[in-house]
């Protein structure tokens, strides 16, 4: 991704989106991860994938998901790659000083979900009028950036589990205030794995943790729900209408599968490959599919195909959602 940078109500400015080019490859060897279908091989954690170059970029960065590695593309640090690599540790690239290499790649692991929390407390007070819930979300706001700042023994020593529940307590708050007005069905942290979701009424839903992967959302209202951390892997949202819908973050999109008609919130982009997608219609028992055929298969305009993608699994979602 290219390099954005958010400005908190407090005046910092941070970034948070991945600037690779100024990162060490921290994410392509701080993880583990294993042969499936997100990733062609198995990688222990602090290991360099074997796709990572000297130059600290990755070989088969354009081809990936054809390579067998969907989760590498769906992945978002949130800018905490090039914090740790050039904040914390000061430019000193893990290569060239291997005795800092297992702090950096551990002060990741905490960094990372303090800039994801950095991103949902930004997105929070966008939404939130003046008032005492802004206040603290504004105090949140400035305190994970304290802690983001820190030493790595500073950053390490940080409770990360119990600042995550602190701030998602918030997070909910705001997006109940949020909602007002439109709240719809509470669905935290449902398992809706494959389900046909196309009749379900998810405008205004609760959808914070939901696993949503595969599930089919063709031409679903999403307006004023929240995501915060849904599971979007494989789901299917062609022609769903997310324009308005809360806390989603691009690593979301990137998992899912759409087209040109899903109507997507601004700040987020429409996945490129999404575009090369092709897929088999899956016929409704009592009504007609997405791609315009009737449940008989005669076309009435629309294309038909068999779907390469393959509903692959991907990491987006995941990071988030389990804790919301």
């Amino acid at each position: 991704m290219s390099e954005a940078v958010e400005q908190g109500a407090t005046g910092g400015a941070r970034e948070l989106r991945a600037d690779c080019a100024r990162c060490f490859g921290i994410c392509c060897v701080a993880p583990a991860f294993a042969a499936s279908a997100d990733f062609a091989v198995d990688k222990p954690a602090g290991q360099p994938c074997p796709n990572l170059g000297a130059d600290s970029r990755c070989g088969i960065h354009r081809d990936l998901r054809q390579r067998g590695f969907p989760g590498c593309t769906v992945f978002d640090c949130f800018g905490a790659g090039q914090h740790v690599a050039q904040g914390t540790f000061a430019g000193r690239d893990w290569r060239a000083d291997p005795a800092t290499a297992r702090r950096m790649f551990d002060t990741f692991a905490v960094m990372r979900p303090l800039h994801e929390l950095l991103w949902y407390l930004t997105e929070a007070l966008a939404l939130t009028p003046p008032g005492p819930l802004r206040d603290e979300l504004a105090a949140a706001l400035a305190e994970t950036g304290r802690l983001t700042d820190g030493t790595p023994e500073q950053v390490l020593a940080v409770d990360v589990d119990a600042h995550r529940d602190r701030v998602n307590r918030l997070l909910s708050r705001a997006g109940e205030r949020a909602r007002a007005g439109r709240a719809g069905v509470d669905r935290r942290g449902a398992v809706l794995i494959g389900v046909d979701l196309r009749r379900a009424g998810l405008a205004g839903a609760n959808l914070r943790g939901a696993s949503l992967i595969g599930a089919d959302l063709r031409g679903v209202d999403l307006g004023a729900a929240d995501l915060t951390g849904a599971d979007l892997r494989g789901a299917d949202l062609r022609g769903a209408d997310l324009g308005d819908c809360l806390f989603l973050h691009q690593s979301q999109l990137d998992a899912a599968r759409g087209d040109h008609r899903t109507v997507l919130p601004a700040g987020v982009r429409r996945p490129a490959h999404w575009s090369s997608l092709t897929v088999t219609p899956v016929r409704s028992p009592d009504g007609p599919a997405a791609d315009g055929r009737s449940a008989g298969g005669r076309p009435s305009g629309g294309r038909s195909g068999r779907d390469r993608s393959g509903g692959g699994r991907s990491s987006g979602g995941r990071s988030a959602g389990r804790r919301r």
